[in-house]
C-alpha cells in the first residue's frame, strides 16, 4: 500500500486526484500526443505492435544517460503540465465549493520544482525497506533500474522534512485512512490560490 492506495482513499473521499504517472502513461500511448516528439528525438521508440512508445525501449536510452534523460524530460513535462491545467480548469469549473480542492500525483515533485504550483504538499512515505519492496514487485522493475530511479529522486527523509503533510503507510491500513480523512479536513479549511495559476 503506496500512493496508489492513498489516491484511492482520496478518490473515496471525493477528492478529484491526477494521477501524473498516468498521465505520463497515456502521453506515451498510441494516439497519444508524446509519441512523434519522442519518436523524432529517440528513433526507434515506437512499438509497431502497440503503435505507442515502448517503455522498456526507451528506458534503455534515458536510464543512466543524464543528457539523454533531460531531453526526454523536456519534451514530456511542458505535455504533462498541459494535462494538469486541463484537470484543473476543468475540476474548477464543476466544483460545488470554490476554489475546490484537488490532488495532483506527482512523483518527481520537489525534483521538478513542481511545488510551487501547490498550495501544501503531502508526502506519502514508508520505512526504506517497505518502500523497495513494494518498487521491486512491480513488472518490469529490477534493483538496477530503481537504484537509477532512486539517484535521481531527492531522499525521502528529505522530502519528509519539506512537505507540509506526511501520509505514513508503513502502518495499518486503517490508521493510513485517518492520515488520509485529517489530511483533507485541513485541506478543507484552507483558501488555496495556486489553481489561480492555471487558469488566468
Amino acid at each position: 500500500m503506496g500512493k496508489s492506495a492513498t489516491s484511492a482513499m482520496l478518490r473515496d473521499l471525493n477528492i478529484p486526484v491526477l494521477d501524473c504517472d498516468r498521465v505520463v502513461h497515456d502521453l506515451y500511448s498510441a494516439d497519444g500526443a508524446a509519441g512523434p516528439l519522442v519518436e523524432a528525438a529517440f528513433p526507434g521508440v515506437i512499438d509497431p505492435v502497440i503503435g505507442g512508445i515502448s517503455r522498456p525501449l526507451l528506458s534503455k536510452l534515458v536510464v543512466g544517460n543524464f543528457e539523454a534523460l533531460k531531453h526526454l524530460e523536456s519534451i514530456v513535462h511542458p505535455l504533462v503540465r498541459e494535462e494538469k491545467k486541463k484537470f484543473i480548469t476543468t475540476t474548477a469549473a464543476a466544483a460545488t465549493e470554490e476554489p475546490g480542492l484537488v490532488v495532483l500525483d506527482i512523483p518527481l515533485l520537489y525534483e521538478t520544482g513542481a511545488e510551487a504550483d501547490c498550495d501544501a504538499v503531502a508526502v506519502v512515505s514508508a520505512p526504506v525497506d517497505i518502500q523497495r519492496a513494494r518498487v521491486l514487485a512491480r513488472p518490469g522493475m529490477t534493483p538496477e533500474k530503481l537504484d537509477n530511479i532512486l539517484q535521481r529522486q531527492l531522499p525521502d527523509i528529505e522530502k519528509r522534512k519539506k512537505a507540509d503533510f506526511v501520509i505514513d503507510t508503513g502502518v495499518s491500513i486503517e490508521e493510513t485512512r485517518e492520515h488520509v480523512e485529517a489530511l483533507v479536513k485541513a485541506l478543507k479549511g484552507r483558501n488555496g490560490k495556486a489553481y489561480l495559476r492555471y487558469i488566468e
